[in-house]
This record gives C-alpha cells, structure tokens and sequence, in this order.
C-alpha cells in the first residue's frame, strides 16, 4: 500500500500540481474504493485538506452523479473521479470545471495501471505530441478515416480541439488522467460512411473480432456482430447513437489493456465516440458516451495524410 501511496503523491505534484492550500476531493465508488482510499491517503499524506465521497456504481459513462456529489465537486478546487464509468462527459464535470476546479476523471483505473503504462510517460513528450494534432485538427475542415477498406469521413468545421496532456495547471481544466489524446467534437449530422473498429469499446473490452459500423448523417444505424449488439444497446435507441467525438492517441507508453482510459490513450490509434458532446463544444446531452478503437488507420484532413497506416506505433 505505501508504493502506490507514493505513486499517487507523485501524480497529485506531477498532474495536478497541488498547492499547499487547496482542497482535494476524491469522487469514488464501490468498484474503485480501494483506489479512491489510495488517493485520499496521498493527500493526507501531502498535508492538504482531503475528503472522499464514496457512491454509487453508475450504470453507464456519461451517467451524472448524484446532486450532492456535483455540489461537493463545485466546492472543491481539485477534483480526482476515481469511479468504474466516466465522469467526464458530464454536467457535472462541466459545472465543476467552470466554478475553477481542476478536474482529473480516471475511469477504471487498476493497480495495474498506477504501477505502468499510460502514466509512466514522459508528460513533456505527451503535451508535446498531444498540442501538434490539436493544432493539426484546428486548421482542418473534413477528416477521413481509413481502415481495411472502409471510410468514414465528417466535417470539424469551426470546432475547437481539445487537448488532454494529463497535466492540469491552470484554474478549470480537466481531462482524462492517466492521458495522451487530442479530441474534437465532429458536426453531428455530418458524418457518413462505414469503419472497423478492432481495438477495444469502452463498456466492453478489447475487440478479438472487429466489428463494422455503418453511419449516415452522422448517426449509427447499424454494428454487426455481438459486440456490436452491445454497443447499440449501450447507447439506446436516441441521442446516445450520434457521432460524439474524434481522438488521436498521443501517450506513446499506454497499452491496449482492453480498459478505455488507457486505450484511447495508445499513440497509433484513433477512436470515434457516440452520444454526449456538449461538455466540448457538441450539440447532444444523452447520458452515454462510448468509445471506439481503430487499431493503425490512415487519417487524412482536407485530403492530406496526417496518421499513416505504415507508421511504426506500439
């Protein structure tokens, strides 16, 4: 236990960059409490004023939490959400982040992942990898992605990029950590095509066979196999089927461990996300948010490669 003690005060300096006088608060749940126990120590440890609030298991990503809990999460300055589904995609989060906290969601995390991987990066090189296709995605109108065969493109036009570097400074920020990604929110109704997926799907693991989707007008409307049942059954028959998102995985040191924190995370892969946006310049609110692996695609934005399929990525 003192090993990953020390290891989360390492990452509370490093990531969060706490200060003397600030207030730390831990959202966990039965399913992650013996991280969020962890975390609550560290910052004892550290000497800041620490709580932890332990609640219940959501059913799905983007689910809010309970009223009381968004409140506590206004009230603090930073935030760690140490919970089985993410708390990033949501009002709360959203709310928290606009009162000043820094908000670090770490959905799923395992001992396994305090110990290696994602969060072992080098963060300069992560920060640095992660503002060059923000940038890249920025000036871009239209992207398409490749992938045996398949393509599926839509327009970014006017949207804003967002970087998640895993190092939260500034009053407000958040994201992913462990992290390593660069995002945007896709015009909803723009998308159209069909894509592969054959990483690995939040909710559901990595992927032993890959599955197809097929999007028109920015909607999925069709995911073949079994996983691909899941996947339409998690996100419902609503809001929760638009194209929410596009990311870039920038952590050169995260795994496909068929956990979605450090999957969407790994450099070499993309992911496309359906349901909640709004939390970063989308128009839907639906109460889910999944994730999509493409292992080694091409990407190209207004027709120019930017990700080769042949590049040499772990």
């Amino acid at each position: 236990m003192e090993t990953f003690i020390e290891i989360a005060k390492r990452v509370l300096h490093q990531n969060l960059t706490i200060q003397p006088d600030e207030q730390i608060l831990i959202v966990t749940d039965d399913e992650l409490n013996e991280i969020g126990e962890i975390f609550y120590h560290a910052g004892v440890a550290i000497g800041n004023e620490t709580m932890i609030i332990k609640m219940k298991t959501r059913y799905k990503s983007g689910e809010e939490p309970a009223s009381t809990v968004a409140a506590a999460m206004k009230a603090a300055q930073v935030v760690l959400c140490i919970t089985k589904h993410s708390l990033t995609h949501t009002i709360a989060r959203k709310e928290a982040s606009a009162n000043g906290a820094r908000v670090a969601t770490m959905p799923g995390i395992t001992l396994d992942m305090l110990e290696e991987g994602a969060i072992a990066a080098d963060y300069g090189e992560v920060a640095a990898l992660t503002e060059h296709f923000c940038t890249v995605l920025e000036q871009g109108e239209r992207v398409e992605i490749q992938k045996d065969n398949t393509y599926l493109s839509f327009s970014i036009k006017n949207r804003k990029a967002i970087p998640s570097t895993g190092v939260f400074k500034e009053k407000g920020e958040s994201g992913n950590l462990p992290s390593g990604e660069s995002y945007i929110a896709p015009v909803e109704d723009s998308a159209n095509g069909t894509i592969i997926i054959d990483g690995a799907i939040a909710g559901i693991g990595v992927l032993h066979e890959p599955i197809m989707l097929t999007v028109i007008d920015g909607r999925l409307v069709e995911a073949t196999g079994e996983k691909g049942k899941q996947l339409l059954e998690l996100l419902g028959d609503g809001p929760g089927r638009m194209i929410a998102e596009f990311g870039i995985g920038t952590n050169t040191h995260a795994r496909l461990t068929g956990n979605i924190l450090e999957d969407e995370k790994v450099y070499g892969t993309v992911h496309i996300a359906f349901g909640s946006n709004k939390s970063f310049g989308g128009i839907t609110e639906a109460g889910v948010h999944i994730d999509c692996i493409i292992k080694n695609p091409q990407v190209f934005i207004d027709g120019v490669e930017v990700i080769s399929k042949s590049s040499d990525h772990n």
